[in-house]
């Protein structure tokens, strides 16, 4: 799907992310803050209390990640920022930093259904590539899945896959047991 159109989050655009996320937040109310608190706050917040902090985010202009449009239409989504943003992921054993380098962390996706498995998320890992040169970012890494078996169940899939990384000229630097890997990108 090439004619796709790609925006960071911001306040003016909040409202598509409300569409595009819908009344489950995305995936269990989670409004991409799976990352981004301890697991106890995350859980306590779900729903509404996370939707409430990500909208807090965004009025903050803290980055948050980008949206992909289709005639207009909001149907995917990618989380960015800087590593040290996501809490979770900072604090992780099987993610553990792999040097000093400051990177930002390409962290989940969303897609709408009807949008799956049409190359959305390569193309949004292609649109976060564009954003981070435009912004002058040296290095993104991101921890997607290996996948176990040759259809996997979506809600294994909210990191990514790791043959759209691969595509996207993304070298693997560490490999956590037979699920997750941590890649790179020196943009």
């Amino acid at each position: 799907m090439n004619d796709l159109e790609f925006q960071e989050l911001t306040i003016k655009n909040w409202f598509q992310f409300e569409k595009l996320m819908g009344e489950k937040g995305g995936c269990g109310g989670c409004w991409c803050m799976a990352f981004r608190l301890p697991t106890k706050e995350f859980n306590e917040y779900k729903y509404d209390g996370n939707k409430a902090l990500m909208h807090d985010l965004v009025k903050e202009q803290k980055p948050t990640g980008l949206l992909a449009f289709y005639d207009e239409e909001p149907i995917g989504w990618l989380a960015l920022a800087p590593r040290e943003d996501y809490i979770k992921i900072e604090k992780s054993r099987s993610l553990i930093r792999v040097d000093d380098k400051p990177v930002w962390s390409i962290s989940c996706f969303f897609v709408r259904k009807e949008y799956r498995r049409e190359g959305i998320s390569k193309a949004l890992i292609k649109g976060a590539i564009d954003f981070a040169r435009a912004k002058n970012i040296k290095t993104l890494e991101a921890y997607p899945a290996l996948p176990y078996a040759e259809k996997m169940p979506d809600a294994f899939l909210w990191v990514g896959l790791l043959s759209s990384f691969l595509a996207n000229g993304f070298q693997i630097v560490k490999q956590n047991g037979k699920s997750r890997a941590i890649v790179r990108l020196d943009v």
